[in-house]
C-alpha cells in the first residue's frame, strides 16, 4: 500500500497521528507507529508539569522517544514550532536529540522557516509542514524552502482552529492546486472514519492527518471522563469561541461556557485566553479532565465516533476507505 507519503516517511499507510499540546506520550505515539502509521510526539509529550529550562524540555522529550522505542522500531515524529533563527533556544537543541536518536520526522507547524528546514534537512530528517492558516502563498514557499510533505487542514479541525474559515472541503483542492503535484498533501480537519478518509483522497490528497480519531482510542491519554463526554456528543455540541490566536471548540463545561459567554459578549480574545489560561487549560480539561480549571477541544469528526477502540481498529477503518486508492 504504498503512495508518495509512504515512500517519504518510510510508512507502511500514508496517515499521521496528529500531535496536541500535552496530549501525547511515547506509548501512545508508538502505538501509531506500530499500526503502520506515522506517531508524532508533541510539545510537552509524556508531561503534566511544564519544564522550565531547555535541558529539561529535551531530556523529557528523550525520555519519550526511548519509550517509544521499547514498543517499535518503526519510525517516528516530533512536533517543532520554530521560531526566528536569533532567538529561538529550543529548536536546535531539539534537532540534535532527532540526530541522536535517530528521529527521522519533524511535523512543522506554525510559520515555515526556510532556516530551520535547511537544518533538518542537511541531517537528513523529512519536514512535514503544516501551516495555521494554510495558503497557497505559504504553500509555495514551504515547498521552494525543501519541505516534503505539505498538510492542508481545515475549519473542521480541533486545537488551535484556522483564523480562516474555510472547510477541509475547500482548502484541500486549494492546497493541493498550489502544490502543482511537486510534493503530496495531507489533509486535516474531520477526517474519522472510512468515508471521510475516502473523500479526502478525492480531492487530491495522498494521505490524513488525523487528532480526533486517535484522541479517543484507548491508548490516548485524554482523560476517560472527557472521552466518555466526548462519546455523548457530536459536532453541534462542541463550542466555537475567538481567542488566541484565532478560534479553539470545546465540549461545554463550567471553564467553556464561561469562554464561549465572554466571546459572545465582545471581550477581547487576550481577555478570553487569560482565562482559558492559554494552553495549561487544554491540560486541566483534557489530561486532568477538570473542565472547571480547563476546556476539552475536539474536531467536527467527533460526530462519527462512537466507541472507544485501540489505535490499530481505527487505523484499519480510515484505511478501508482509502486501500483501493493507494
Amino acid at each position: 500500500m504504498a503512495n508518495r507519503v509512504t515512500d517519504i516517511l518510510g510508512i507502511e499507510k500514508p496517515i499521521i497521528q496528529g500531535p496536541l499540546a500535552w496530549l501525547t506520550n511515547g506509548k501512545y505515539a508508538a502505538a501509531v507507529s506500530a499500526a503502520g502509521g506515522l506517531g508524532v510526539l508533541g510539545i510537552s509529550a509524556g508531561q503534566k508539569v511544564a519544564a522550565t529550562t531547555v535541558e529539561e524540555t529535551i531530556e523529557n522529550m528523550r525520555r519519550e522517544i526511548r519509550i517509544a522505542r521499547e514498543i517499535t522500531d518503526k519510525p517516528l515524529g516530533i512536533n517543532v514550532a520554530p521560531g526566528h533563527e536569533l532567538t529561538d533556544i529550543f529548536t536546535g537543541p531539539m534537532l540534535e536529540l532527532m540526530v541522536e536518536e535517530k528521529v527521522p520526522v519533524a511535523v512543522m507547524v506554525g510559520q515555515f522557516s526556510a532556516y530551520w528546514a535547511a537544518k533538518f534537512k542537511e541531517k537528513g530528517i523529512k519536514i512535514v509542514f503544516r501551516a495555521e492558516n494554510p495558503t497557497a502563498q505559504n504553500t509555495e514557499e514551504a515547498i521552494r524552502g525543501g519541505a516534503d510533505i505539505i498538510v492542508a487542514t481545515g475549519f473542521d479541525e480541533g486545537g488551535t482552529v484556522p483564523s480562516q474559515v474555510i472547510g477541509t472541503f475547500s482548502i484541500v483542492p486549494m492546497i493541493v492546486d498550489a502544490a502543482k503535484g511537486r510534493v503530496p498533501v495531507m489533509a486535516a480537519g474531520g477526517i474519522a472514519d472510512a468515508r471521510t478518509a475516502r473523500a479526502a483522497f478525492a480531492l487530491g490528497a495522498e494521505g490524513l492527518y488525523v487528532g480526533t480519531a486517535f484522541m479517543m482510542s484507548e491508548e490516548s491519554i485524554v482523560a476517560q471522563n472527557i472521552k466518555d463526554m466526548a462519546l455523548e456528543a457530536d459536532a453541534t455540541d462542541l463550542l466555537l469561541y475567538r481567542t488566541v490566536p484565532a478560534y479553539y471548540r470545546s465540549l461545554p463545561g463550567e471553564i467553556p461556557n464561561k469562554l464561549l459567554e465572554m466571546s459572545n459578549s465582545g471581550a477581547t480574545e487576550e481577555e478570553i485566553f487569560a482565562v482559558q489560561r492559554g494552553y495549561n487549560g487544554m491540560r486541566d480539561g483534557m489530561l486532568f479532565g477538570d473542565l472547571s480549571k480547563g476546556f476539552a477541544s475536539f474536531g467536527l469528526g467527533i460526530s462519527m465516533i462512537d466507541k472507544i477502540e485501540p489505535v490499530s481498529v481505527i487505523m484499519d477503518k480510515l484505511m478501508s476507505g482509502i486501500e483501493d486508492l493507494i
